[in-house]
C-alpha cells in the first residue's frame, strides 16, 4: 500500500495540541454569514437555471444539476459546522439554521448531531463501534465470521457498493427515522418526522410548479452525487492506512482524534467545496473551530500540518483498505490479511 506522503507525529502530545487550539474557536459572525451567502445564493441560482434549461435541454440540465452537487455538499459542511455549534457564538441560531439546512440535505438535523456526537466521542474505539461510522472488522473478527458473513462484509466494503448503494440508502432511507436513537426520547423523532414532512412540502411544490422532470434530473442527480461524495470523504477521513484503532482500556479520545483522522491535503477548489473537512484531524481535535479557520492552524502549525497526511492520488489506494490488522496497528486489504499470520 501506498503510504501518505508525510506520517511525522507532532512533538506535542495531544492534548497540548487541543489546549493550543483554544485561541482558533472563535467565530467571526461576518465571515460565517459571508460563508453562507456564497454558498446558499449559487446553489439556488444553479437550481433556478438548471430548472429552466429542462425546457431547452434535459443533458444540459443533468450536467448543470451535477455540478451544483458541489454547493450541496458545501451547505452539508455548513449544517455540519452548526451541529458542532462553531458557525455562530449563538447555539440556537446554529441550531435552527441547522434544521433549515437538513431539508436541502435531506438530513434530520437533531439526529444527525446526536449521532455525529458519538461519532467524535468513539472515533478509532474498537469497543465501540457501530454509530455514525464505517462497518470496520479486524482481521480476526473476519476470519471467524462463517463464509456468509465473510461475504456480506466483502459486500459492504466493495467500493462499488459503499460508494453507490450506501450513499443513497443513507440519505434517501435511513434518514427518515431517527436511526440509531429509536429509544431515546421524542426530540429525535420529531427530527426526524418534521424533517421528512418539510421534504414532503418542498417536493410537492416542485412538481406542482415544474411536474416530475424538476426532481428526476434537477433534484435527484444534484442529491445522488452529493451524498456519494460525502461518503468518499467521510470514508478518507478515517480509513487510511496508518490510522489509529485501540481498545477501550488503550484508547485516549484526543489521541484517537489526532491519529486517527487524516489530513486529505486537497487542492484548493476541492478544499473550498469541502469546508476545510479535509483538514480532519484538527477538527477532531477541537471540534468547535469553524471550519474556515482550519487553514490558520495549519498555517501556524507545520507539525500538524504535515500529520497523517493524505493526497489525492494517495487516497484512492483507501479504497481497497477493508480490515484492521491489530498486531500491525494498520487497516490493510483482504489480499494482505491472507498473508498474515493466524
Amino acid at each position: 500500500m501506498t503510504k501518505p506522503a508525510t506520517t511525522t507525529q507532532p512533538q506535542r502530545d495531544a492534548s497540548e495540541w487541543s489546549r493550543l487550539m483554544a485561541p482558533y474557536r472563535t467565530p467571526n459572525p461576518t465571515r460565517s454569514l459571508f460563508e453562507l451567502f456564497v454558498t446558499v445564493a449559487p446553489f439556488v441560482a444553479i437550481w433556478a437555471v438548471a430548472w429552466w434549461l429542462l425546457s431547452v435541454s434535459t443533458v444540459l440540465a443533468v450536467i448543470l444539476a451535477l455540478g451544483n452537487a458541489a454547493f450541496l455538499v458545501r451547505l452539508f459542511m455548513i449544517q455540519h459546522d452548526c451541529g458542532h455549534g462553531s458557525l455562530f457564538r449563538s447555539r440556537r441560531a446554529c441550531d435552527w439554521l441547522g434544521r433549515v439546512i437538513g431539508v436541502v440535505t435531506l438530513t434530520p438535523y437533531d439526529v444527525w448531531r446526536k449521532n455525529h456526537s458519538v461519532h467524535h466521542a468513539t472515533t478509532g474505539n474498537l469497543d465501540r463501534r457501530g454509530i455514525g461510522d464505517l462497518p470496520t472488522l479486524t482481521v480476526q473478527e473476519y476470519r471467524e465470521r462463517g463464509w456468509i458473513g465473510r461475504v456480506t462484509y466483502r459486500l459492504v466494503r466493495n467500493p462499488v457498493f459503499l460508494f453507490g448503494v450506501v450513499p443513497f440508502y443513507t440519505f434517501f432511507l435511513q434518514n427518515r427515522l431517527p436511526v440509531g436513537l429509536m429509544r431515546s426520547g421524542w426530540r429525535y423523532w420529531i427530527s426526524a418526522l418534521a424533517t421528512n414532512v418539510a421534504i414532503a412540502i418542498v417536493l410537492a411544490i416542485l412538481v406542482w410548479l415544474g411536474g416530475w422532470y424538476v426532481l428526476l434530473f434537477v433534484f435527484l442527480p444534484t442529491m445522488l452525487l452529493a451524498a456519494m461524495a460525502g461518503m468518499w470523504f467521510f470514508y478518507v477521513q478515517h480509513q487510511f492506512e496508518e490510522t489509529s484503532w485501540q481498545r477501550d482500556e488503550d484508547w485516549n479520545i484526543q489521541q484517537a482524534a489526532l491519529e486517527g483522522s487524516s489530513h486529505y491535503a486537497l487542492p484548493g477548489i476541492l478544499r473550498w467545496i469541502t469546508g476545510n473537512i479535509g483538514v480532519h484531524h484538527i477538527h477532531h481535535l477541537a471540534s468547535r473551530i469553524p471550519f474556515y479557520r482550519l487553514p490558520e492552524v495549519l498555517r501556524d502549525h507545520d507539525a500538524l500540518a504535515n500529520t497523517n497526511r493524505v493526497t489525492l492520488r494517495e487516497s484512492l489506494n483507501c479504497a481497497r483498505l477493508a480490515l484492521w490488522d491489530e498486531s500491525g496497528g494498520r487497516l490493510v486489504t483482504f489480499a494482505e490479511a491472507r498473508q498474515l499470520p493466524a
